[in-house]
């Protein structure tokens, strides 16, 4: 088995998230890939380009895949595991983005939709970089491509989520959780971040994912 990461929006492979994971992955002998889904430039960021950077991986290795996605980089998931559903044979979702559209991103600014797709640039903060960095506005116009409230996934899904999470609806993660029987869903005491419950997350992953598997 091996482990895909794939990091939030304007976060990066560097986040505490994915080193956190990738070590625990790998005091248990799992290779954990974590690709830069911010590459090549930022400013271009599309779902599309981002699930290029997931076939690449599926291209370049063999076996089964456990896709770990944060955030935005759950929604890409779950398209991930439609697209590839004979390579993904599990999902943990973590604070995902299930509701991610442009409305949402272009709150993220001190614009609307409209003043974004005029000047195709919207500045944002960049966690992992730690500054205001534009995006254009095909982010938007490309994610209207793609439906994960919808979607029917065949493979087992853990998911943690944040009661006090203010950038992704808690309610929403629920009702897509307890409409399907093959999410195991986790409601933490914590925020968007998840970083005051990753120890305990990492119980429940490793029994999901590694336990499990070996019983």
């Amino acid at each position: 088995m091996q482990v895909l990461y794939l990091h939030g929006f304007a976060s990066s492979p560097q986040s505490s998230k994915a080193t956190f994971l990738a070590r625990k992955f790998a005091e248990r002998g799992v290779r954990t890939i974590v690709p830069d889904l911010n590459e090549p430039d930022f400013s271009t960021l599309t779902v599309t380009r981002m699930l290029r950077q997931v076939q690449n991986v599926t291209a370049s290795t063999d076996g089964q895949l456990v896709v770990v996605g944060s955030s935005l980089g759950g929604f890409v998931a779950v398209q991930a595991a439609l697209q590839h559903p004979d390579r993904i044979s599990r999902l943990v979702l973590l604070a995902p983005a299930l509701d991610f559209d442009g409305n949402r991103l272009s709150q993220l600014g001190d614009r609307g939709l409209g003043a974004w797709k005029s000047s195709n640039s919207l500045p944002v903060f960049h966690f992992g970089y730690g500054r205001m960095m534009p995006v254009h506005y095909e982010l938007y116009a490309d994610a209207l491509r793609y439906n994960a409230l919808d979607a029917g996934l065949t493979q087992p899904v853990q998911v943690f989520q944040g009661r006090f999470d203010t950038a992704v609806d808690p309610i929403t993660v629920e009702r897509w959780a307890a409409a399907r029987p093959n999410v195991e869903l986790h409601m933490l005491d914590d925020d968007h971040q998840l970083l005051k419950s990753l120890e305990g997350i990492w119980v429940e992953m490793e029994r999901f994912l590694l336990v499990e598997r070996e019983s």
